[in-house]
């Protein structure tokens, strides 16, 4: 037995056969830290019924106290994208921003993008206008052009040529890279939801802070959802740790309070705990609305888990930065798409979702689902480098497969 600490299931049904199945979750979760897959995990689903199962096991940090517990805060880094595309959404349904015209002219990036087609053979970037502007739609789906450096080579070449700082660093100008692709041509993965962010922003006259204060954590009781955690909520974090070439886990160093940025990052920059962020997706998943509060119109929801990109394949990504992230490709051979802020199986998956499910994760290895068809949704939180690690992949698909199970 591992030194796992975990709330009760919370199942939706009172019968042996579900509080089994429901214990057939915390094995899955359990057996994980016992194999040192994972120093520790925080996990949830729920459906249309109500919350199916919470569960914390392992520790914060590999081999230390803490415990991990329901109200550990995670650095949730690219499942932040789903909260700033539901602002994004929350914006077309007021007749503020349309997803098919050119986006506002808040910057020359977008207002006058350039692309970067290649190199000349003095090492100089080769730059030109792109073909169409660019639209709320193209971000949303990754289709604008932008990229990161971790999964594009192009970029990595770019950025210490033009002196750029990572676009990590919450300097503006980090983000004011040229497109790698004309827009509507292709997918590719990169800093789209960072400007979707920043036009939140110019549209709404809020700080992203504030706006995602007011219309998404407010109103959904998210108090532990932030981009600057608290002291109290630092105390409580889970350290991130980097999966070494022998499969061993090494702590990174502890966080220090960084300095305000020149901008917040809606394309990864929120901290968060479990139950918060299951929140958002038991809202999404009953159509927008969750104990009285409206996020979005349910069709609103419905449209944003649909194929907005026709036959464009998605969701392949080579890595450039190994330490960062294995190659991308989650459902090998599989039929991906993407909706508005989040990837989207055309066919049922191989652990129990439907066709018709979106989901993503955070560059941590942290994941979620939403099966609009069963009405499913969960959410698995660690804290590991590289993103797409084969260990917590595989916890990932058996918690799924145990929630569908317990769902039944």
């Amino acid at each position: 037995m591992s030194e796992a600490t975990t709330t009760a299931p919370v199942l939706t049904s009172g019968a042996a056969a579900a509080t089994l199945r429901g214990m057939r979750i915390d094995d899955v979760l359990e057996q994980a830290v016992t194999r040192r897959d994972v120093p520790g995990v925080v996990a949830m689903a729920a459906t249309d019924r109500g919350l199916l199962y919470e569960g914390a096991f392992g520790r914060r940090v590999a081999d230390e106290s803490p415990a991990m517990t329901m109200d550990t805060m995670f650095r949730i880094a690219s499942m932040t994208k789903a909260v700033t595309s539901v602002a994004a959404m929350q914006l077309v349904e007021q007749g503020k921003l349309a997803l098919d015209t050119p986006v506002p002219d808040i910057d020359p990036v977008l207002s006058t993008p350039q692309v970067l087609d290649g190199f000349d053979p003095h090492g100089q970037p080769i730059l030109r206008p792109a073909k169409r502007p660019i639209t709320l739609e193209h971000l949303l789906t990754h289709t604008a052009g932008f990229g990161y450096e971790a999964w594009n080579a192009r970029l990595v070449r770019y950025v210490p040529l033009a002196g750029l700082p990572a676009h990590t660093a919450g300097k503006l100008a980090g983000l004011r890279m040229p497109l790698v692709h004309d827009p509507g041509e292709r997918w590719e993965y990169g800093i789209n939801t960072d400007w979707v962010g920043r036009i939140v922003e110019a549209v709404s006259g809020r700080s992203l802070d504030v706006y995602f204060r007011e219309n998404v954590f407010a109103p959904l009781g998210m108090n532990d959802a932030s981009f600057a955690p608290s002291d109290g909520q630092r105390a409580r974090q889970a350290r991130a740790h980097q999966r070494e070439a022998d499969g061993s886990l090494t702590p990174h160093p502890v966080e220090t309070a960084p300095a305000t940025p020149e901008f917040w990052a809606g394309g990864g920059g929120l901290y968060c705990t479990a139950p918060d962020y299951m929140r958002l997706l038991q809202a999404l998943v009953l159509g927008g609305t969750l104990n009285g509060a409206r996020l979005l119109r349910p069709e609103t929801v419905a449209l944003m888990a649909r194929n907005h990109v026709g036959d464009i394949p998605c969701g392949v990504m080579t890595t450039q930065q190994p330490r960062r992230s294995r190659d991308v490709d989650f459902f090998p051979g599989a039929r991906i798409r993407w909706g508005l802020g989040y990837m989207l199986n055309l066919d049922a998956g191989p652990n129990g979702r439907s066709a018709g499910t979106v989901s993503w994760g955070g560059l941590l290895n942290s994941y979620y689902w939403i099966d609009p068809v069963k009405r499913v949704t969960g959410a698995i939180f660690t804290q590991i480098l590289p993103f797409a690690d084969p260990r917590v992949l595989a916890v990932y698909g058996a918690f799924e497969r145990a929630v569908y199970e317990a769902a039944r």
